[in-house]
């Protein structure tokens, strides 16, 4: 560090969890450089905002925090404000015209390059470190997790193929390029020795992992070493598109204990049209076809999905048969979500915008319907039981703690809450039965 000591920063982390990584990584960096991390942004003498841009609304929280936070330059000890992910690395220009409260930029592929946006900043100079090729880290890298104790997440690839027309992820992270298996083993092992339990397998695209450096797809392959990890207890698979899942993978979590019994499939919609139209490979039939093959080999499976209402053009006929997709299908967790038009994406031109009250009328609707199936879903859960990982005690009740089974993934789906316990400390693995569902939470015991 060009002569400075005792330097403290600050980090503060927007949109998913790829992009957490990210944040883990250059926190890392930055403590092997002797750099205090504080959680006092009014401390911190270096502020870095790692920013989303997936959406509008994403866009928005993103400046938002940054103005927020730019008032520690005159309130707090702040020196440098750094702007570091999507957000950066897609504007970065017209960030740092428009914002003078912004010292650097580090974009996408360059948050290794963290300690010299710092230096820069700290003899006065205004920086734009923006590459245009995207790396990922690697099992030797420095990571500060940010997680519980128990529980990580894992990068196994960055970028993505697929060009979904209405999605900006391609143009800021560029292809998808995948870490060899060794490494990502090699990370887990460490992870495993650390304490951590569960391990969260993440990529803009899991069930395509490898296709770069392979020629095809080795999800299946990377899972069949990771399992044989000691320690490690769970192993869930997050964003898999269903173009790529194979029988092949379908057999394997249904063999293997140790990976979780639980299918995230971002389906964005069910009318072929629409599908067509989002440039998706999929077909209403063709979801349909692996849901129920999921459901056959997997009985236990819980299913998420995420979709999108007010796509251009989306008709009423359309939105009908992706409402009644969600009431035939019954899927376990559901995440809608308003369509948000990106510039430089096919959609953004596309004839039929929809307006914004009718967007949010469907929106509203599905979130409805959803609400009452997951609630049903939870319901039929009481008297089964489960293997919960424990996050913590209930703030307000002491005999009360908070925690997971297989069915819930972190950050994303509800909790399970374990009456009458004051023993279990978070990272335990208990066991319990299930007293009561609700809309998306349930209640349960130990046994």
């Amino acid at each position: 560090m060009d002569n400075k000591k005792n330097l403290k920063a600050g980090i503060i982390s927007l949109g998913c969890a790829k992009n957490l990584v990210d944040t883990e990584v250059m926190l890392g960096i930055m403590r092997d450089n002797n750099i205090t991390i504080t959680p006092n942004p009014a401390e911190a003498d270096i502020l870095i905002i790692n920013t989303c841009a997936f959406i509008a609304s994403a866009k928005e929280e993103s400046i938002t925090t940054i103005l927020n936070f730019s008032e520690y330059k005159t309130e707090g000890n702040c020196k440098s404000l750094i702007v570091a992910g999507c957000l950066g690395q897609r504007y970065s220009k017209e960030l740092l015209n428009e914002m003078p409260e912004i010292d650097a930029i580090i974009g996408t592929s360059t948050w290794h390059r963290i300690i010299e946006a710092i230096n820069l900043t700290l003899r006065g100079e205004r920086a734009i470190l923006i590459g245009d090729k995207e790396i990922i880290y690697d099992s030797k890298t420095p990571r500060l997790r940010t997680t519980p104790s128990y529980t990580a997440y894992v990068k196994i690839a960055e970028g993505c193929d697929h060009k979904c027309a209405f999605c900006a992820i391609p143009l800021i992270r560029g292809k998808q390029i995948s870490r060899p298996i060794e490494d990502i083993v090699a990370e887990v092992q460490r992870l495993a020795d650390e304490g951590v339990k569960e391990i969260n397998l993440i990529a803009q695209d899991t069930t395509n992992y490898g296709r770069d450096i392979y020629g095809k797809p080795k999800l299946a392959d990377l899972l069949r070493e990771l399992v044989k990890v000691e320690k490690i207890s769970w192993i869930r698979i997050l964003y898999a598109y269903p173009q790529s899942f194979t029988d092949e993978l379908i057999d394997l979590i249904a063999s293997e204990e140790k990976i979780c019994n639980y299918i995230d499939l971002p389906l964005q919609h069910a009318a072929d049209s629409v599908l067509k139209r989002m440039h998706r490979p999929d077909t209403k039939k063709s979801i349909e076809t692996l849901l129920n093959k999921l459901r056959e080999k997997i009985p236990d499976v819980a299913i998420r999905s995420t979709f999108m209402v007010g796509y251009p053009g989306e008709t009423d006929e359309e939105f009908e048969i992706l409402k009644n997709f969600l009431l035939e299908q019954r899927l376990d967790k559901v995440g809608i979500f308003v369509y948000s038009p990106e510039e430089d994406t096919a959609a953004y031109e596309m004839d039929g915008q929809i307006l914004e009250d009718v967007a949010g009328e469907r929106y509203h609707e599905l979130m409805s319907i959803q609400s009452l199936i997951s609630q049903e879903i939870n319901e039929s859960l009481v008297e089964k039981e489960f293997d919960v990982l424990i996050e913590g005690r209930d703030t307000e009740t002491a005999e009360v703690v908070a925690g997971r089974s297989y069915r819930e993934a972190p950050e994303v789906d509800g909790q399970i809450y374990i009456e009458n316990d004051r023993k279990s400390s978070a990272g335990d693995i208990v066991r319990v039965k299930v007293t009561a569902g609700f809309a998306y939470d349930v209640a349960a015991e130990k046994i």
